[in-house]
């Protein structure tokens, strides 16, 4: 689906102007939409692609879609899985700083970047969002988790927020607001969403998550709309301009998002936190638009990555 989109995506890039673009392994591009978002990314300075796999099947494709691969660099190594385990290396090595997915299935790269020896694990759990671009909203929008934790634990939670918090400083939003859904706003045992959702609050206000403003449990009307909230009662910093929506679990992040691209025609950006640099995760079905995106938010958060912290 290719939406106009409404400019949000675009301030992303107004940030990474003047950037140095970040030297990115890129794992098995080996299908068109790949191999041009990769390449269309390094001709932004976004990035310096790095080509991992057979490099026969990459100039093949390249020269049969007009793509100009001249002066990239190219690894050549057969296989997808190869292609991913090699894209890994080269960051453990840091000859990259950021890992893109190619047209290889996502279970390869995570598990590349999974590995216990050869991967690039940190003590921080995986997580999974989606940067939204939503017409009838006011900014970016973070989802997550909607990809890797099916039925994540409150202490899941706890890094999935951190991670998502961390990125949305990442491109400017000094104290990130998280909305953390369910299906109600009240604390009800028979329903374990809502007591993580409190637990969560709690656990921000003694500092066990940092740098964001946490309000929980919120049904998704409450959370993003602040007349909605009002007419339950509600009083929030977060109803009504959440940065982020921290879902009960995977089904529902899934569907929420979904929905917002097919229902809402949302553009989607995906990326993978958590370990030792972004990994940027997009689908085959995404606009360039997106997978730009994508890009944009990985670039700026490698640049923090580079600061030491204040």
């Amino acid at each position: 689906m290719t939406h106009p989109g409404t400019g949000k995506y675009e301030k992303l890039l107004e940030r990474c102007r003047g950037l140095a673009p970040i030297p990115t392994a890129v794992a098995y591009p080996c299908e068109e939409t790949a191999l041009a978002g990769a390449i269309d990314a390094g001709t932004q300075g976004l990035i310096v692609p790095i080509l991992v796999g057979p490099a026969a099947t990459i100039a093949e494709i390249a020269k049969a879609k007009g793509i100009d691969i001249s002066g990239v660099e190219i690894i050549d190594v057969a296989g997808s899985q190869a292609s991913a385990a090699k894209a890994v290396q080269l960051v453990r090595e840091g000859k990259a700083e950021l890992l893109m997915k190619g047209s290889l299935h996502s279970d390869e790269v995570l598990g590349a970047v999974i590995a216990r020896e050869t991967g690039l694990r940190t003590g921080r759990r995986l997580s999974h969002v989606f940067l939204m671009d939503v017409p009838t909203y006011h900014k970016v929008l973070i989802i997550t988790d909607a990809a890797i934790n099916i039925a994540p634990t409150l202490e899941d939670k706890v890094d999935i927020c951190q991670n998502a918090i961390d990125l949305a400083r990442t491109f400017g939003v000094e104290r990130p607001k998280v909305a953390i859904l369910a299906a109600v706003e009240t604390v009800n045992s028979k329903m374990p969403a809502t007591i993580d959702a409190a637990s969560l609050c709690k656990m921000a206000e003694r500092g066990q998550i940092k740098g964001g403003i946490l309000d929980g449990p919120l049904a998704f009307d409450n959370a993003i709309s602040r007349d909605a909230a009002k007419m339950k009662g509600i009083t929030s910093e977060v109803a009504g301009d959440p940065d982020i929506l921290l879902a009960p679990d995977l089904e529902s992040g899934n569907m929420m998002a979904k929905q917002l691209s097919f229902l809402a025609n949302a553009d989607s950006a995906g990326l993978v936190l958590g370990a030792r640099v972004p990994v940027i995760l997009t689908s085959r079905a995404d606009s360039l638009r997106s997978r730009i995106a994508s890009c944009a938010v990985a670039v700026l958060a490698a640049h923090a990555r580079r600061q030491p912290p204040s």
